[in-house]
């Protein structure tokens, strides 16, 4: 049974409709005395509760019996309901307890998704311990591509496998190449979304003024340079799943945009009023520390519970070296195919070198020290001193404020990148003032910007 707590006879009434029609039982309650006595006799599996049950509208009745039903019982997941002007609120009902919030108007399809999610996670088996091996993870789920046998990669696994028959939103946090991607993929692959679009998405490629038509789609004449007709991502992906790698890079201002899509999958095609919803399974993943960010104020704290239902942690590849021969064996193994050499393989002294190295670029850099070895060295069996010549120690940090960086440590080139890319940060963009700055016409900085691959406003 659902309890659906709101002193509104309408609201009971319509979302008493709506779950009687997806198949769940449900019962009302008006006030929070009625919900507390229904929590103490007939505990309900799921609680949609309102945040305002008094004339002030501050929601600290809310919050106060949350804290009471959570108190009473503490296995049962509440969904807050408030208007998009309460969301700070519905926050800090997410820090005292609740699972999950929805704005009013709410969407039905969406909410009965965030209530079947909730529900399916509430069901999920308990942990499985420090017995479970990979072959037993790969009787039950596909992890093709994920190579490891580590400890912690297990627990991450066997938590993957868990959630992906879910529609959780999913976090995934972890260093630059301990393969996000790669773990973003599983979840899409072991889901009832596998057979739709996974559709990957570097935000932080993704300047500002293009968020919206690069996201949402554009019509053509929606502004100046939409000359055609142009689908979004949120379109491409609808039915599937969406992976937005590098979030933390996001503006605040696309920020606001993006969670008003998430909380209500909906969104608008520039140049087309027409709201259109979406079914969509939201992955996201970053190399920051975003509960850091949120604190600075760089980074939306509601935004941040909206995509973090679920968060999984990838270690780094100095926290499992014993995956380290592992890796290399299956990158030696697609290379002997890439390359026509089927007698390619690496001794075991090399295997013991490398896996003492400080890989601070994690598996992206350990894939591609492997294919330079095998490239230059010609030979068919690999000896750490072949590794040794293709190794190079990780860039110095950056100087700080006002100093040179020490010679050696960095390249012209790379000077002149990081310069352009400070002033790129520092005047937001402006192409022109950025150019002024450091010297040069407008058309010699657009030329390094697209050589450097740096993101800007045509």
């Amino acid at each position: 049974m659902i309890l659906i707590v709101d002193d509104d006879l309408a609201v009971r009434t319509s979302l008493g409709l709506l779950l009687k029609q997806a198949g769940y039982a449900t019962k009302g309650a008006a006030t929070p005395e009625e919900a507390l006595q229904v929590v103490r006799t007939t505990p309900p599996v799921l609680v949609l509760m309102d945040m305002n049950y008094s004339l002030d509208t501050s929601g600290h009745d809310g919050l106060q019996l949350l804290a009471q039903v959570k108190d009473i019982a503490p296995q049962v997941p509440v969904i807050l309901i408030t208007g998009w002007g309460s969301i700070t609120l519905a926050v800090e009902g997410i820090k005292a307890g609740a699972a999950e919030f929805v704005t009013k108007p709410w969407n039905n399809d969406s909410l009965l998704q965030t209530i079947r999610t909730i529900l399916s996670l509430q069901d999920r088996p308990a942990d499985a311990g420090p017995g479970l091996s990979r072959r037993e993870l790969d009787r039950q789920f596909n992890f093709r591509s994920i190579i490891g046998a580590d400890a912690q990669l297990l627990h991450v696994l066997r938590n993957v496998g868990q959630v992906a028959a879910t529609d959780a939103s999913v976090l995934i946090e972890g260093e630059s190449g301990t393969g996000k991607e790669l773990i973003a993929e599983a979840i899409h692959q072991n889901s009832h979304r596998r057979d739709k679009a996974f559709v990957k998405v570097n935000l932080g490629g993704i300047s500002a003024s293009l968020f919206e038509s690069e996201m949402f789609g554009h019509r053509r004449g929606a502004f100046t340079d939409a000359k055609t007709d142009r689908v979004g991502r949120f379109e491409l992906a609808n039915k599937g799943t969406i992976f937005l790698d590098e979030i933390g890079e996001l503006d605040l201002g696309s920020q606001v945009k993006l969670l008003r899509v998430l909380q209500d999958r909906t969104y608008e095609v520039l140049g087309d009023s027409r709201a259109r919803s979406l079914d969509i399974r939201v992955i996201c993943a970053t190399n920051r520390n975003l509960a850091e960010m949120v604190r600075e104020g760089r980074f939306r704290e509601d935004l941040y519970y909206r995509i973090n239902l679920i968060t999984v942690r990838l270690p780094a590849l100095r926290e499992r070296p014993d995956d380290i021969p592992l890796l290399v064996n299956h990158f030696v193994s697609n290379l002997r195919t890439t390359y026509n050499r089927p007698s390619l393989k690496v001794g075991t002294k090399a295997l013991h070198w490398l896996r003492e190295l400080p890989l601070s670029g994690n598996i992206r850099e350990l894939k591609n020290l492997v294919e330079r070895a095998v490239l230059v060295s010609g030979k068919d069996e690999l000896s750490p001193e072949d590794f040794q010549a293709q190794f190079t120690k990780a860039p110095a940090k950056a100087a700080a404020p006002g100093e040179l960086p020490p010679v050696g440590s960095m390249t012209l080139e790379e000077v002149e990148v990081q310069m352009i890319r400070k002033s790129m940060e520092f005047y937001a963009g402006n192409v022109s003032r950025v150019a002024k700055a450091l010297g040069l016409s407008r058309g010699a900085l657009y030329r390094r910007l697209e050589k450097y691959d740096i993101p800007f406003d045509e």
